[in-house]
């Protein structure tokens, strides 16, 4: 993974340096409220529903051991109040859909001292919020997938690089997110973000990315538009900047809602590629334009060689695998690009705990297992969950007994209960409903691993607002929690996908009918799921299900469910 030079230490600790001062000035009364703003936002401090919340960046999903040990002791130290609903949610963190790491509690005045513990370990939330590019994501898979055609993670911690504080990038009309993968398989949900980025190599064999823009969820979920089949790598940077002049140019300023740039696109439809060609052609011919330089790309790339191949296996121990050991194999445990290497995800959807949290003391578990197993490194996933890359073939009995100890081996990945959920209204104050007890109540209710095997795969995304951060839109069953007269209500879809081959194509799931009380939820989960059981062919997975079906035999079942949960009560 990326190591950090003397010069990227100094400017992150500068900048907490300088949020320090900032901070001071705030609470002495210097700095307004309205002028401190967007200078804690550049920092990825927000202000929710009961306590300010952080989010801190984890480019491109690449975790170190030392990392989240700093995470987990900030979250000890710093991520609880004394009294009240925090100091029973307090002492976590959340691993978020964009890779990222968020914590709920820690209080403002103390802020600057977390930013301090984050520049030690060469972290920060910069640009983790605001009207700027964010996070950069990929997948988790990145550099050890067996259909990868090309490595992303050069590519992306080049674009983390060039658009940290870029001043063309700093004030755009609304937040932007990109995207980037580079093998067959779409892990990364690229055409569900504002640019998307897929690398693949042409007839000559020249690296390049295939480009879409105008992706995102929210209110208006729209699938991003092919602009360009080809970019070559050298000149991927200057091809961003002309999309981004663009939007900053065009991009509406006066509708929250209407400033994302998939709104542009998809009003100005050709015109909008045209803009962007001709503006890139203009970069091009401007000679103070320079494309990467091999030079550049090649300095990158060496902090992402592969380790040494391990010793040749011994030979396999006689005797029937446990069950137990082989439902985990089967379910966490990922081919690998390298011979005599495994990945592994450790599950972090369990019940007592909300989906992608994580408290103190997991955290350094989890580091444990990464120091012991996996030469020091994670991977945060897009579905919440962390990823050991560097698992060597011979060690996975121990580590799956280790991961046991300390709670990461649900053999659930991919299956019901391996949910995308975001807080919701117990923490966001954007939120219209809570999504912690949706997740808890269906966990609860498909707790059977044998009756989730049987289902197989399905991805269920909850979002408690229609910002769509539990990516709800894409899930084979979403569910958006909405306001009714100030009371908490549920919709639910059902054939969404995010692109991967699991789901096919991107697209957005259609709803099945009118919103539903919360406590009827778990029952029409279930009623979806028992039509899908009863109307399956051989071998025929939810997803493929739902679409052969369309969506009124689940709309169907979810008005049966409903109907009966009223007569019960």
């Amino acid at each position: 993974m990326y190591r950090y030079t003397d010069l990227d230490r100094r400017f992150v600790r500068a900048r907490a340096a300088q949020f320090r001062d900032q901070l001071q000035r705030h609470l002495a009364g210097e700095l307004p409220d309205d002028d401190f703003r967007p200078l804690r936002l550049q920092n990825g401090w927000y202000v929710q529903r009961h306590a300010p919340m952080l989010r801190v960046a984890v480019p491109y999903g690449e975790l170190s051991a030392r990392q989240l040990r700093q995470l987990a002791r900030i979250a000890r130290e710093f991520d609880h109040q004394d009294a009240g609903l925090a100091s029973e949610r307090g002492g976590f963190g959340h691993f978020s859909t964009r890779q990222n790491l968020q914590f709920n509690w820690i209080p403002l005045a103390r802020a600057s001292d977390v930013m301090d513990l984050l520049a030690e370990v060469d972290m920060h939330g910069i640009q983790t919020s605001g009207n700027c590019i964010r996070n950069i994501t990929s997948d988790a898979l990145a550099g050890i997938a067996p259909d990868e055609e090309v490595d992303p993670r050069p590519y992306c911690e080049i674009l983390r690089q060039w658009t940290t504080l870029h001043p063309e990038f700093a004030f755009l009309p609304r937040k932007f997110k990109i995207a980037v993968s580079g093998a067959r398989e779409d892990r990364a949900a690229t055409a569900w973000h504002d640019i998307g980025l897929r690398l693949h190599r042409n007839a000559a064999g020249e690296v390049g990315f295939a480009v879409a823009v105008g992706g995102g969820m929210g209110r208006t979920p729209v699938i991003a538009t092919p602009v360009n089949d080809f970019v070559p790598w050298q000149q991927i940077l200057v091809f961003i900047e002309a999309i981004v002049r663009v939007y900053n140019l065009h991009g509406r300023r006066d509708n929250l809602y209407k400033a994302r740039i998939k709104i542009l696109v998809k009003a100005e439809g050709q015109r909008f590629v045209d803009a962007v060609n001709s503006e890139f052609a203009a970069l091009l011919a401007d000679p103070d334009t320079a494309p990467i330089p091999q030079a550049a790309l090649e300095r990158v790339q060496q902090h992402f060689q592969p380790p040494p191949a391990p010793p040749p296996l011994a030979a396999a121990p006689v005797g029937t695998p446990l069950p137990a050991y082989t439902r985990w194999a089967d379910r966490n445990v990922h081919a690998h690009r390298l011979a005599g290497y495994r990945a592994v995800t450790l599950s972090l959807k369990r019940a007592g705990l909300p989906p992608g949290d994580v408290t103190a003391d997991q955290m350094e578990g989890a580091a444990a297992l990464a120091e012991r197993f996996s030469l020091g490194e994670l991977r945060v996933s897009h579905d919440q969950n962390l990823l050991l890359p560097w698992v060597r073939e011979d060690e996975l009995r121990a580590l799956w007994l280790a991961a046991r100890e300390g709670g990461f081996a649900t053999p659930n990945i991919g299956l019901l209960t391996d949910m995308i959920a975001c807080p919701g209204g117990d923490l966001c104050a954007l939120a219209n409903a809570r999504s912690i007890p949706i997740a808890a109540a269906i966990t609860e209710r498909f707790d059977d691993l044998d009756e989730l095997h049987d289902i197989g795969d399905i991805d269920l995304h909850i979002s408690g607002c229609i910002n769509s951060c539990g990516h709800h839109h894409s899930g084979h069953i979403g569910i958006l929690g909405v306001d009714k007269d100030g009371s908490e209500w549920y919709q639910v879809t059902v054939a969404g996908a995010d692109g991967s081959s699991l789901s096919g194509a991107a697209v957005a799931g259609k709803v099945i009918g009118p919103s539903f009380a919360a406590d009827e939820v778990p029952d029409v989960v279930e009623a979806v799921i028992a039509t899908y059981l009863r109307e399956r062919r051989p071998g025929e997975r939810f997803i493929d299900a739902a679409r052969r079906l369309g969506p009124l035999p689940f709309r169907h079942a979810a008005n049966t469910a409903r109907r009966s949960t009223a007569l019960a009560a």
